[in-house]
């Protein structure tokens, strides 16, 4: 630890702390443009310009210097800084001057308008005149792709857009070509972008150099109601903040959760929002006689479900949960088909071999996703955390970067944004490394905190009971399970699927499973759930659709009833890692659509099963009875390590295939997605640019 003055105030600060960071903790404001905690150090705009006493006569820029470098008092009195001085306030006035030279007067057309940076502190250090009579400085405005609008005129060259792509996203797509006047940000070839991440961009930058390109001339910010809620386009649940304008979600933005996210949020949960709003289900639909559907009231809709259970037992009906369904609408849905005499439930749509009775450490990202900081070996067994949890990835090459973490990948994966070892294709080189025949197994068992992440694309498979039990295996073996450290980690891609298997939304007994259930339930409740192939259903069998899109399901229903979107209702979700979080409302449904669990109660009511609530908080009163952890927000409720020596002795036979990823395209994994016009342009670029690739 050192000791500083600031302002007059002595602090004590890590060794390690830039002046700016002790300034800061002091509870100074320091003005700054280029630089940013989570990216490496510029030092090129010299705005947070500070005096040092004993330093040189000139103002220090605070964000390139370390407090371990400051010159202690003649006797030994710790080093004083000033950050309010005449000579201070006179340096920054310069700064800011020299930077308005050439930023062109935009603020009344710029989507950055009340949320500036250069604006806010223009207004701080900022003179009424200018001194320079010369023409402002243009530049070409830059294609970088369909999410991120250019208008570089504006551009300060702070690089905090180059730093990002380089050391968070991990792929140098932004540069900066040319000296002086003629310095330009740019894509160098003037392609369109391929991060997953790059609307980060957007927050990064200070100006209005860099802004969203579907956002453009919608709403200024202080239209805008401003709710936080919780990403489900993933299982990561990152933090976001919807803005609302009237009913319309205008834009989503990340909040800050260092334990999940840290500020970034990907492409598919900032871009998404234009889905929301088109091929919505706004009425509920019944199939006619002829076969088309047709709408119908509430009560007509209720009255075609009741006559399709008319007559039917408890093994005919089944329910399948989406991968975007709130825990709430699970239970509700748990305990209607319980009424029925049904035990025909399951949340594992894609036939992933995940059971709650296993324990939870079995289907859980036990090491947490802070977590994976700490990990210095990691085994990736068929996943592509790129696609699957972009943000995740990102954490994942924040730790190979800080510590050289040793990283192997079972399964062909392509460029995962890091160095990483191909260890083989498929169940072979999992078997190999049980066996010890790999040297990556040597890699794992001299490791401090080895980690395993399993993905979907091994478990969602005929032998991945079998995967699941060599994994754990492995881990076993290797010591990835060790005192404190649980370094067994599932990767979901489903938002709903954690809580689902909390929650137990699984067959029991003599119940079907999701597989099972499309082919032979007389009655098949679908609960948002679009990843289906309904074309095996049999001859005479209804199947009723809740939910939100004109997707799969609602194509192969027979009865649709409209539901509501993760920004239209207070739900709670369960991450990769069993964090507990919870949606809320932004807007409204659009129409005569309802809450999930809203639907589900009416409908109790005409089947002669009422359930035990009238509320959304009675729902939850039940629910917080049977499962205590789903009150704790924000919490993880830490799964047993024994589990895993427990599933590492279970058997199987392991297939020959290769793993696959189990996101085939990253930017249309749901209804939400599929029905935007953003992600389906994202996704043709995209496509476009492998098939170049290949080329």
């Amino acid at each position: 630890m050192t000791k500083v003055k600031v302002d007059g105030n002595e602090i004590e600060v890590p060794d390690h702390y830039t002046i700016l960071q002790a300034c800061e903790e002091a509870g100074a404001e320091i003005p700054r443009f280029c630089y940013h905690e989570r990216l490496s150090i510029a030092g090129n705009c010299r705005m947070c310009l500070v005096e040092v006493k004993g330093g040189p006569p000139k103002p220090t820029a605070s964000c390139a210097m370390g407090v371990k470098d400051l010159r202690p008092g003649p006797e030994g009195q710790p080093p004083e800084i000033f950050t309010n001085t005449p000579m201070v306030k006179k340096a920054r006035e310069g700064v800011m001057e020299f930077l308005l030279i050439n930023h062109p007067l935009d603020c009344p057309i710029c989507d950055q308008g009340g949320e500036c940076d250069l604006q806010d502190q223009a207004m701080a250090y900022g003179v009424d005149s200018s001194r320079f009579q010369e023409n402002k400085r243009a530049v070409e405005d830059k294609y970088i792709g369909p999410l991120v609008k250019t208008i570089m005129t504006r551009c300060i060259h702070c690089t905090r857009c180059v730093r990002f792509t380089t050391e968070v996203a991990g792929i140098s797509e932004l540069g900066l070509l040319g000296r002086g006047e003629d310095a330009e940000i740019t894509t160098y070839l003037e392609k369109a972008m391929t991060s997953e991440l790059q609307g980060n961009v957007i927050d990064l930058c200070p100006v209005g150099a860099l802004t969203s390109k579907p956002y453009a001339f919608q709403a200024r910010p202080w239209e805008l109601s401003k709710t936080e809620s919780i990403d489900v386009m993933d299982a990561v649940g990152s933090a976001i903040r919807v803005d609302t304008r009237g009913r319309e979600v205008m834009r989503i933005m990340p909040r800050i959760n260092e334990a999940v996210n840290e500020e970034w949020i990907s492409d598919k949960t900032r871009f998404v929002w234009d889905g929301l709003r088109t091929q919505r289900l706004d009425r509920p639909f019944v199939r006619d006689a002829s076969g088309k559907l047709k709408p119908a009231t509430w009560p007509q809709a209720f009255a075609a479900v009741k006559s399709a259970l008319d007559g039917k037992s408890g093994n005919q009906i089944a329910s399948i949960a989406g991968d975007m369904a709130g825990v709430e609408e699970m239970y509700a849905m748990k305990e209607l088909l319980a009424s029925l005499g049904s035990t025909s439930v399951d949340c594992r749509q894609d036939g992933a071999a995940l059971n709650p009775a296993l324990g939870r450490s079995s289907y859980i990202f036990n090491p947490t996703i802070e977590g994976i900081e700490d990990a210095d070996a990691v085994l990736i067994i068929g996943s592509n955390p790129r696609f699957e949890a972009s943000v995740l990835n990102a954490r994942i090459r924040k730790a190979y970067r800080a510590s050289g973490m040793k990283i192997g990948v079972i399964g062909d994966m392509g460029d995962l944004r890091y160095d990483y070892e191909m260890l083989g294709a498929g169940p072979e080189t999992l078997k190999e490394l049980v066996d010890g025949t790999n040297k990556f197994a040597g890699v794992l068992k001299r490791a401090k905190k080895p980690m395993i992440i399993i993905g979907q694309g091994a478990l969602a498979r005929g032998d991945g009971a079998a995967v699941l039990a060599n994994a754990a295996k492995l881990a076993d073996a290797t010591g990835v399970v060790k005192g404190a450290w649980n370094g067994f980690a599932v990767l979901h891609t489903a938002a709903a699927r954690v809580g689902g298997l909390d929650l137990g939304f699984v067959p029991s007994g003599d119940g079907m499973d999701a597989m099972t259930a499309v082919k032979d339930a007389d009655v098949l409740f679908l609960l948002g759930a679009d990843e289906l192939d309904l074309r095996s259903r049999k001859a005479g069998a209804t199947t009723i659709y809740i939910g939100t899109h004109g997707d799969i399901g609602a194509h192969h229903a027979d009865i649709i009833l409209p539901a509501a979107t993760y920004t239209e209702k207070s739900a709670t979700y369960v991450n990769t890692e069993g964090r507990v979080q919870m949606t809320n409302r932004a807007g409204f449904a659009p129409g005569e659509a309802k809450e999930d669990w809203a639907i589900l109660r009416a409908l109790s009511d005409v089947l002669g099963q009422r359930l035990p609530f009238d509320s959304l908080a009675q729902l939850r009163a039940k629910l917080y009875e049977t499962h205590p952890h789903f009150a704790a927000i924000d919490a993880i409720e830490a799964g047993d390590p024994a589990v895993i020596a427990q599933l590492a002795k279970k058997g199987g036979r392991l297939g020959k295939s290769a793993f696959a990823s189990s996101v085939k395209d990253f930017y249309l994994t749901n209804p939400i997605a599929r029905a935007s016009a953003v992600m389906a342009e994202c996704s043709s670029l995209a496509i476009k640019g492998y098939a170049e690739a290949a080329e």
